[in-house]
């Protein structure tokens, strides 16, 4: 078998220069010449390239792996078996690099703020963005309104998976409650509408008792909302105001 230089590096991934370069400094001379006096190399100078090769992705300096193929002692098992372990550790290494590297992107994915897409994903495609033109036209000039968009805007993916999660988990509270008969003004309504009233406040804007009347109201007063919020249990809605008012009044009676 004889293969030009070319030939050699297609097969090897390597570049003509390198070969060349590989040459002339004696770490890898081809076996022969063709009439014309290009390089040929032959089946053993493959092998030899290999072991170059080898030695090269350990990062071991081009004049060590002249020293040590050079060696007469130098024995091909021996070289592939200590080549194997030490890709190996290293092989370790780049796993641990490889999840270092992971746990940063999954660190930045989790910090940066969620797309449109993302959030139209995530609230069953409802995207905030549609409505804020009118919501900003409707409470634009409220503390309210310019608090909730202050702190929304810095809010991560895994903000709003909480903020959806503990909003489920409210709504699905009033509507059990619905469901079991007791009134919007019983004392678990009321503890479930205060606990709404506090993850509003906590998640959007300073949320006092009477705001979140007012919220209660537009539940009712905006086909949209009631429509979403009854989606699972109609009614939910409108027992949900009422809750709300009813937590208002119990505020504002021990005053």
């Amino acid at each position: 078998m004889a293969l030009t230089v070319s030939q050699v590096a297609g097969i090897a991934g390597v570049s003509v220069r390198t070969l060349h370069h590989y040459d002339e400094i004696g770490l890898l001379s081809p076996s022969g010449r063709s009439a014309a006096g290009y390089r040929l190399y032959s089946e053993a100078d493959l092998a030899r390239l290999q072991q170059v090769l080898f030695f090269r992705a350990l990062e071991f300096p081009l004049q060590e792996i002249c020293r040590i193929l050079r060696d007469p002692e130098f024995d091909l098992g021996a070289s592939l078996r200590m080549q194997r372990q030490l890709l190996s550790e290293k092989a370790v290494k780049l796993q641990a690099l490889l999840g270092a590297v992971d746990a940063a992107l999954a660190r930045l994915e989790s910090e940066r703020p969620m797309t449109r897409e993302e959030m139209k994903q995530m609230f069953d495609g409802f995207d905030p963005a549609d409505h804020e033109a009118e919501a900003e036209q409707r409470w634009g000039d409220t503390e309210a309104f310019q608090e909730s968009k202050r702190r929304t805007a810095r809010y991560t993916k895994h903000d709003w998976q909480t903020i959806k999660a503990e909003g489920a988990a409210i709504f699905a509270r009033l509507a059990e409650l619905m469901s079991a008969g007791a009134p919007p003004g019983s004392r678990e309504a009321m503890a479930a509408a205060e606990t709404h009233r506090l993850h509003i406040d906590r998640w959007f804007y300073p949320c006092p008792h009477t705001l979140h009347r007012g919220l209660g109201r537009l539940y009712v007063d905006d086909p949209r909302f009631t429509a979403n919020i009854d989606r699972s249990s109609p009614g939910l809605a409108a027992y949900a105001a009422q809750a709300f008012a009813a937590n208002a009044d119990r505020a504002a009676d021990a005053r």
